[in-house]
Parts: C-alpha cells; structure tokens; sequence
C-alpha cells in the first residue's frame, strides 16, 4: 500500500510525498494513522530551516527520514490504530513518536497503547504532556510554592494544569495575549497579563519562546528561587540583564529539554514510563481547551507554513488522516 507523507523540502516549502509502506517484520506493527499533532515551536523552527548546526543530530526525531534543514520529514506527534502486529496490539490506538505520515511501520516496543479513557485526538498532546512532566521533574515544585508559568502555549498550558493538583500551590499563567485568558479559565487556571505579574515567586517556568518571557522571569523570581526555562531558541541569540540583583537574589537559571528523563529522575525512570504516565494524565477531560485547530492531510503544507508564519494562531493544531489517501 502507499503512503501519504508531510516533507519539508526546504526552508519555508512543503510537500506531500508517495511512497509505499514496507510489510512489517516478526516484531514490528503496521500503524494507520488517525490523527497528528503539530508542535508548533519546534516544527515552526524546521519549517523556517531554523535548527543550529550544531543540533541538527541532537534535534533529529525518532523515525525521522532526511535531514536538516532540508528535504526532511519530521514530526513526534502521532495516533493511530495498529492493523497488523502482535495479536495483543492489533485493533488498539497507541501513540507513536512519529512524522506525519497515512501508514507506517515501526517496532513494536515503538508504540504506546492510549488508555480507553482517551479519545484518539486528544492523545496527540502526549508529547505535550511528557514534555510537562518532563519540566514539573526538572523544577521540583514543593507543596504551597508560588509558581509562576509564562507563555500560555500548549507546553506551558500543560505545565500549568499539572502544577495546580500541588497542594497549597498558588499558579499563575501569564501571557501577552489576553484571548489566553478564555483557555485558562478553560483549565481552571489564574490568568496574568505580564503588566500584572506577581512579583516574588518560589518557581517561574518560562515556556513563552521569548527573551522578554526569560526577562520576566529573572525580574519576578523571590530570593533565591528558580527559573526554568522550557523554550528552545534555535539559532535566535537571546539578550538578558543580568545585572542590578540577579546575583544578590541568588536566582537559578535551570533548562529542561525532554530528549532525556529529567536527571533528578533518569536513575528509577525511563522515556517509556514517562510517555505512559503522560497517556494516563490525559484522561483528564479539561485538556480538550488545548484542541485549538484542525484540517485535513491533504491540507498539510499550506497549514504549515501558516503556523510557521503566524498567521494561524492557537494551541495545538491536529491533522485528521481519516480520509484514506
């Protein structure tokens, strides 16, 4: 059978590709695509042929075919339902770390298989939500910590919504865009324009994507608490201030990238505990409010360079693959 695929051909230049699917091995599964997901930070970023250089390895997906900036397949966001496999996988719908793709197939041991308590669509946020968990295992939140998160995106939305179950835990989501405000309330999260930010907060978590969010972040921060900073750069320079009392504050600029299990946890737990636990914290129904946009497949190109543009503004935007190739 073919398969329909999502290339970027070169900086700012998409395409859909053809190609057949190979028959799978002894421990592989045959994976037909439901939906994906478009991460919009860092697939705007391959889009634009924005990946350094020097973390074009690092940068690499896990099925990811070609490289940068171009022609590349990529993407991490995907949900389909297993055709052929093992007996006790084949009917299910699992997540895959896997590119935009209408049929693919992996290894077996590649595929999580979605709680029933998950509707297909929304488990596209997993890599959402393992890069939430991913940050929340960084930052070591404690019980009544004031916890700032800035930027309103779908990482930070994520982030925000694990970090109220704390106890005592008092979260704010700033953002410079106040239709945010309608997402958090969705969420049942304390919205802040960054004007109104709260001054003198144990933890801020920076997901905004910007020099001015890592700013805040340093300027709002109590004595010796801790930023970190979520967001990746590409190849952007990011000026800071560092003078005045970064230094007589104590602060700590911590990053956290989800390639690797967080180091205050890679010794009891692995990528596919993370990915797992992730799923089932999607059984939560409030993160639907992250499900912001939707178009075909055959629509691909087009919807990304939009995204990639900013001309398509939201969380997160699927692909519905449904209608066969």
């Amino acid at each position: 059978m073919d398969a329909a695929a999502f290339w970027v051909e070169g900086p700012g230049v998409g395409s859909l590709r053809s190609a057949p699917a190979r028959d799978p091995g002894a421990d592989d599964v045959l994976v037909r695509t439901l939906f994906t997901g478009i991460s919009r930070g860092t697939e705007s970023l391959v889009f634009r042929g924005e990946v350094p250089e020097s973390e074009r390895e690092r940068m690499r997906a896990p099925f990811q075919r070609g490289a940068f900036p171009g022609p590349v397949m990529y993407g991490y966001l995907n949900v389909g339902t297993v055709e052929r496999g093992p007996e006790g996988l084949v009917g299910r719908t699992v997540f895959t770390l896997y590119p935009h793709e209408s049929v693919f197939v992996v290894p077996a041991s590649a595929v999580s298989v979605v709680p029933d308590g998950v509707p297909p669509r929304r488990a596209v946020l997993a890599g959402a939500v393992e890069t939430a968990v991913n940050i929340l295992w960084d930052a070591s939140p404690l019980v009544g910590d004031r916890i700032t998160v800035i930027g309103a995106g779908m990482i930070g939305c994520a982030v925000a919504r694990l970090a109220r179950a704390i106890p005592g835990a008092d979260v704010v989501v700033l953002d410079v865009d106040r239709t945010k405000a309608s997402v958090c309330r969705a969420l049942d999260l304390a919205y802040a324009h960054p004007s109104d930010s709260p001054p003198e907060r144990d933890l801020v978590i920076d997901t905004s994507g910007s020099a001015e969010g890592l700013q805040l972040a340093i300027d709002t921060a109590a004595t010796e608490g801790e930023i970190v900073e979520a967001s990746w750069f590409g190849s952007r320079e990011v000026p800071l201030r560092l003078g005045g009392a970064f230094h007589s504050r104590r602060l700590t600029i911590r990053s956290s990238q989800v390639g690797a299990v967080a180091p205050r946890r890679h010794g009891t737990r692995t990528t596919a505990d993370r990915l797992a636990l992730a799923l089932d914290l999607l059984q939560d129904d409030a993160f639907d409010a992250l499900l912001t946009g939707e178009s075909s497949w055959r629509d691909l190109p087009a919807t990304m360079a939009a995204i990639a543009r900013g001309d398509a503004p939201g969380l997160c935007h699927t692909i519905d693959w449904r209608d066969p190739a």
